[in-house]
């Protein structure tokens, strides 16, 4: 077992004999309520360095330790912060050990991952998560998973729920709520107060006690060497959408210029300034408010810069904030759902120009085995920019978008499919077009992809004025003209670039990394296989995945098997709940000889398993949807069972998984994927 590199335990301990809220625990000689899961690996208390931790000296790669808070319940937003370190040999591995955090909502078969870590450290590290109100009850979930380090360990120091948000902080804890210095040589942020009289800059009493004995941070000009020297204080991030007041209590003293701003920072790295000191002097604590919107992960900074070494001290206490604006505004009423759109019931708030002519039609394709159908079920609309037949050679169709604000950062995703073109670069080009039309800027084209396969594109893009999305297909000549598809069109708030893809199952399992938590009793040539491409028998299978189309599905590969032969795909087990859930997934059958594909539920303690859904033969050439709403108040887990045809042109495919709790949404479909052999129109029986 590694050393865990222990800081001093007064360092990181609560000031004063604090009573520990509900689901907070500090280890010291029990796991205040906290259980192991012991279907999995042990946490182990270590009532000496007061941590509880995992590691390799108990389980292999790959293997997990989980453990489980009391539950839990709390109709205000909360705070958790967790202290925690991931030790290992080596600095970087492929499939790295790791340490993820859950909510487990009353009344819901799977968890919500909140955070996940992987990074090893030499140090206690603080993770600081907003957790939004809920009336249900709910339980905190850690779990640890070994990587492929020989030697590993994940241990956790502090458990705190505190009410209120992660961005406040009274600086009266010694691990000052999550905030960090952003070191200088030079100039930094310290913590004053506490009767400690070991600086110049040290003022009588706090904002937070009015006490000699308080806690604030402070930042003076003393070691200053160059002129415009920066010492940053950066908040935690936020991790839920926020909007409101955030106020702070600041001193100022200086004899000559200090410049004290406060930024907004996003994940990017870029910076926008909120708030900056309008007095040259002020001897008491004062009250800044200013109004904040983070919609997207946001970190606060705290800038101080001097303009030379007499420049003077500025001290800071009690950050808050406020659901409710400081001014009058009524907050940011932007929903980027308004700039979505899958066209099942018409162009939601997309339009044309009629002076382009009608270039875009909304068009749907009944499922069979030669026209791809729709990317969002299979069975709906999509837009079509039929330019084949054009007598205009350059002809141009636009797609308008609604009016975004400015000033925000904005993730694009839609899907495309193009057919016909020899030359497929430029068919299809997005542009930004800002107010009144007179800024246009290409901020994406297509270049190479499958031909026929609906693709992702994901663009992220921020704009000072509020501007357009345009979608613009081009026929080059009239000797290669084509067809492009457009679907399921989605704005969000936010980068669409993230470190990494979170593991997601339950809930969701998509198989772009792995096969999430589902499993098969034996693997052979007659299994399921995870793939990506075109599978190898031709007039079967899918072209690519519903995730990307570049991306990975779960497959049969019928050439392996014998007539009949199954191969089955087991969830995990899902806890039973009272009520209606829905489980929608993806499925591909085509081919001449396509068998069976059943979804099964097995119940804890049921020798047998109830059939939910079934399909039998050949059903398309596109991913179709399958939607299945079920109730189970036992422990149960979710069967994808596929039968091999009659010949080997029977592969069948499965995509993007999705459990969720209370009934499915999309009630006209529950009747057409009923329990049972299917009797749908466009059945291609054999």
């Amino acid at each position: 077992m590694l050393l865990l590199c222990l800081l001093t335990v007064q360092v990181l301990l609560f000031a004063g004999a604090v009573e520990l809220s509900a689901g907070s625990c500090a280890f010291e000689d029990s796991t205040c309520g906290y259980e192991s899961d012991y279907t999995f690996l042990p946490w182990i208390l270590n009532e000496e360095g007061h941590y509880i931790s995992v590691d390799t000296s108990w389980g292999t790669q790959g293997e997990k330790a989980v453990l489980t808070s009391p539950e839990l319940h709390s109709e205000e937003w909360s705070c958790i912060r967790l202290i925690y370190q991931i030790a290992t040999a080596s600095e970087t591995s492929f499939d790295p050990t790791r340490l993820n955090l859950y909510l487990r909502l009353q009344g819901e078969s799977f968890d919500h991952l909140l955070w996940s870590a992987k990074e090893p450290s030499d140090s206690w590290l603080i993770a600081s998560l907003d957790l939004r109100n809920t009336t249900k009850k709910y339980k905190i979930v850690l779990e640890g998973v070994l990587g492929q380090d020989n030697s590993a360990s994940i241990a956790v120091f502090e458990i705190k729920i505190t009410t209120g948000y992660c961005i406040e902080c009274d600086f009266e804890e010694n691990h000052l709520c999550g905030f960090m210095n952003q070191w200088n040589p030079n100039v930094n942020w310290f913590v004053g107060g506490g009767n400690i009289r070991n600086s110049q800059s040290i003022f009588p009493r706090d904002h937070t006690l009015n006490s000699e004995l308080g806690h604030y941070m402070y930042v003076d000009s003393i070691y200053v060497k160059h002129f415009q020297e920066v010492a940053q204080l950066v908040s935690p991030k936020t991790t839920t959408p926020m909007s409101g007041c955030l106020s702070f209590y600041y001193q100022l003293q200086q004899e000559s210029g200090i410049v004290f701003t406060l930024y907004m920072r996003d994940i990017n790295g870029f910076y926008e300034e909120i708030w900056k000191i309008d007095s040259t002097m002020n001897t008491d604590w004062s009250l800044a408010e200013v109004d904040f919107d983070a919609p997207y992960p946001m970190e606060v900074i705290f800038e101080v810069a001097f303009n030379s070494a007499k420049g003077g001290y500025i001290a800071l206490d009690d950050i808050s904030f406020s659901p409710d604006y400081c001014s009058n505004q009524t907050g940011f009423s932007f929903n980027p759902a308004e700039a979505s759109c899958n066209f099942e019931e018409d162009l939601c708030h997309f339009y044309q120009d009629h002076k382009d002519g009608p270039g875009w039609s909304r068009v749907k394709v009944k499922p069979n085995a030669y026209r791809t159908g729709d990317h969002t079920t299979g069975l709906g609309y999509y837009l079509l920019a039929n330019t084949k037949f054009t007598s205009q050679p350059g002809y141009i169709g636009r797609l308008y978008g609604p009016t975004l604000p400015g000033n925000l950062q904005y993730c694009l995703r839609f899907y495309y499919a193009v057919y016909g073109f020899f030359k497929m670069s430029d068919t299809l080009a997005v542009y930004i077009f800002e107010e009144n039309h007179v800024v246009q800027e290409k901020i994406w084209s297509v270049l190479e992809s499958p031909k026929g396969v609906w693709t992702q594109a994901e663009i992220t893009f921020k704009k000072p004025m509020p501007c357009k999305v345009v979608f613009l297909s081009w026929c080059k000549s009239f000797w290669d003209c084509g067809l492009v598809a457009l679907d399921d069109i989605s704005v969000s708030l936010g980068s669409c670039q993230t470190t990494e893809m979170w593991p997601s199952f339950p809930g969701e399992c998509t198989f772009e990394k792995d096969e999430c938590a589902f499993t098969q009793e034996r693997r052979n040539r007659s299994s399921w296989h995870r793939r990506r491409g075109q599978t190898p028998t031709s007039y079967t299978g899918p072209k690519g995945d519903h995730t990307t189309g570049v991306g990975y599905y779960m497959y049969i590969e019928a050439s392996n098997m014998i007539y009949g032969r199954k191969a089955r795909l087991t969830s995990r087990s899902l806890r039973g709940i009272s009520g209606k859930q829905c489980l929608t997934f993806f499925y591909h059958m085509h081919g001449a000889g396509t068998g069976l594909l059943n979804v099964y539920v097995k119940k804890e303690g049921d020798s047998e398993e109830t059939l939910l859904w079934r399909r039998r033969g050949e059903q398309s050439i596109t991913w179709l949807r399958g939607l299945i709403e079920y109730e189970c108040d036992k422990y149960h887990q979710i069967i994808f069972e596929a039968v091999r045809g009659v010949s080997i042109r029977s592969d069948i495919a499965i995509d993007d998984i999705l459990f969720q709790a209370g009934p499915c949404i999309e009630m006209g479909e529950i009747t057409q994927h009923s329990s049972g052999d299917s009797d749908d129109l466009n059945e291609i029986e054999y």
